[in-house]
């Protein structure tokens, strides 16, 4: 919910109250009617009672009425927006490798899987209105989340996500059945863009689908692959570390088959430049209009301003009356 004034400049009001106010004050004090003493050291000990303590109350009073009133004139409003979408996001798979070569702990703190899950993480929280889809792959591929809008769903299904000896899952990276798995996801959603991120760190090595057939299936369906191969930093001194035995080869053929790219990356900040550089080619053709209803607010101000003027009035007459 929202506030706003619809006629603001009705402000200006209070100024001229206040320049009359010190006006009507100046001939106030100047009035021959007004009782002069020659030292107002004679009420000193006085007992002060409780209508001299308060006796400011009715202009406190009378200031709040009318700055409730301008207020009220201002037209107060309060405002629900609602979002209307033109156009339609574009639907993502992640294709994540989890075989056992994934635990090599080059990717200082982490290992190879946690530092993909993180970034991946990341790159799902700066999407929006695309509907966004989890496959992990080993010796089989498994769809584990289908394209959704629900973020929050998906970023806690990949943080549970192990490594595939951990689960007893048969060890192995069939690369070409985790595209085709990405495929079948995508291949009944009406977004007209429709895009697979496969990120691996070996090569295929299982499935009965190769990762260049794969690949040629889902370009037949208009479908982009981009490729991201995670390999061993040039200089590791971590006793956790496997040879790598990716294949690049079949990577790049497979973003270039399909109209992707392919990206190699040693370490996490390099996963983040290449998250980011897909976030920024794969973007949404959305419009958003935002319209706000607004509603009246200035009866609730008028109904206080009017109310306090006619208490003022009250303690004026009685409790609070002077005598010119």
């Amino acid at each position: 919910m929202t506030w706003r004034f619809a006629q603001p400049l009705v402000a200006l009001i209070p100024i001229l109250v206040v320049v009359w106010w010190w006006i009507s004050q100046r001939k106030q004090r100047s009035s021959p009617n007004s009782i002069r003493y020659s030292d107002t050291r004679l009420f000193a000990g006085l007992p002060v009672s409780w209508k001299v303590k308060f006796h400011g109350l009715p202009d406190i009073l009378r200031w709040i009425a009318w700055g409730c009133l301008v207020a009220a004139l201002a037209r107060p409003q309060t405002g629900q927006s609602q979002q209307i979408i033109h156009g339609q996001g574009i639907e993502i798979v992640l294709a994540l490798d989890i075989s056992g070569s994934m635990e090599t702990a080059d990717f200082v703190p982490k290992n190879r899987l946690e530092a993909a899950k993180s970034v991946i993480s990341d790159f799902i929280q700066r999407r929006e209105f695309d509907q966004i889809g989890l496959v992990i792959f080993a010796h089989d591929s498994f769809q584990l989340v289908p394209p959704t809008l629900d973020y929050s769903a998906l970023r806690t299904a990949l943080s549970n996500i192990q490594l595939a000896t951990a689960q007893g899952i048969p060890d192995g990276t069939a690369i070409g059945l985790g595209i085709a798995s990405a495929g079948n996801m995508l291949r009944s959603g009406a977004a007209a863009s429709k895009i697979i991120i496969l990120l691996t760190d070996g090569a295929n090595n299982a499935g009965d689908i190769g990762p260049v057939t794969a690949a040629q299936a889902v370009s037949a369906l208009g479908m982009r692959v981009y490729t991201i191969g995670m390999v061993q930093q040039a200089a590791s001194s971590s006793a956790n570390t496997q040879q790598d035995n990716i294949d690049e080869s079949t990577l790049k053929s497979v973003a270039a088959i399909t109209n992707g790219r392919y990206y190699a990356a040693s370490s996490e900040t390099d996963l983040e430049s290449i998250y980011n550089q897909i976030n920024s080619l794969e973007r949404s053709d959305i419009e958003k209009q935002v319209f706000v209803l607004w509603q009246e607010q200035f009866q609730w101000f008028a109904a206080i301003g009017l109310l306090l003027l006619i208490v003022e009035q009250l303690l004026r007459q009685t409790a609070f009356q002077v005598i010119p």
